[in-house]
């Protein structure tokens, strides 16, 4: 497990990248993760954040129907996560919280400074009003995944982490869920300290690291068919 550690402390220097490597399209101001800082990554973000929805999409795909949820097609599905995306970007602005635009995916980054304590997996109360506000854009925009990742930094043994990540993207789901938002749209994951964005071996750094984030997919309708 230690040894776990040092190898994710190297590639720890390359997933930093992730933190600045965005580019802002100057008309609309949407933020996009660059392929050539993604390629420079080495497939460290890329196999959560940039990979299938949680439990895959045949997984969800009875949950979505039981609730009466529908898909998107077409030209549709970018002006759908457009919206949403914009009314996201205007409930977050000046919170701490970083919402990043992939394709037609929608990223938050949540940092620990603004939504746990330290060590601890419930939802600080200054934070409770702005992630409110967030649950209320997600129920309104009801056609798309919502899968919630918890990370730590690497204090602490490896079993430990990976628990308190679990618990952190679970308080967040649980909190969605009690805002209104569907409960079959929602999959959490955590990730212990494995999916660094910063080096560990700055206070800083393990600010950054300790995280949650949440990652909202579009629903398409031929998700739904079959």
């Amino acid at each position: 497990m230690r040894t776990n550690k040092i190898l994710i402390s190297a590639l720890s220097l390359s997933a930093l990248s992730m933190t600045s490597a965005c580019v802002t399209n100057p008309e609309t101001g949407n933020q996009r993760i660059s392929k050539a800082a993604i390629g420079g990554i080495g497939g460290v973000v890329g196999g959560y954040l940039l990979g299938d929805i949680l439990g895959g999409r045949n997984d969800r795909t009875a949950k979505i129907v039981g609730a009466g949820l529908g898909g998107l097609a077409g030209a549709g599905i970018g002006y759908y996560m457009d919206e949403q995306e914009k009314k996201l970007r205007e409930q977050t602005a000046g919170t701490g919280i970083d919402v990043t635009r992939e394709g037609d995916n929608l990223i938050l980054n949540m940092p620990s400074n603004v939504t746990f304590a330290v060590d601890s997996s419930a939802i600080q109360p200054n934070f409770q009003e702005t992630l409110g506000s967030v649950a209320n854009t997600l129920s309104q925009y009801e056609k798309s995944y919502v899968d919630i990742f918890g990370h730590t930094d690497s204090t602490g043994s490896d079993a430990y982490n990976q628990s308190l990540s679990e618990r952190r993207a679970n308080s967040v789901s649980n909190f969605l869920s009690n805002s209104g938002v569907q409960s079959a749209r929602l999959a959490t994951q955590g990730f212990g300290e494995s999916q660094p964005v910063a080096t560990n071996s700055t206070e800083e750094g393990r600010a950054a690291n300790r995280r949650v984030e949440i990652k909202i997919v579009p629903i398409r309708e031929n998700d739904l068919s079959g």
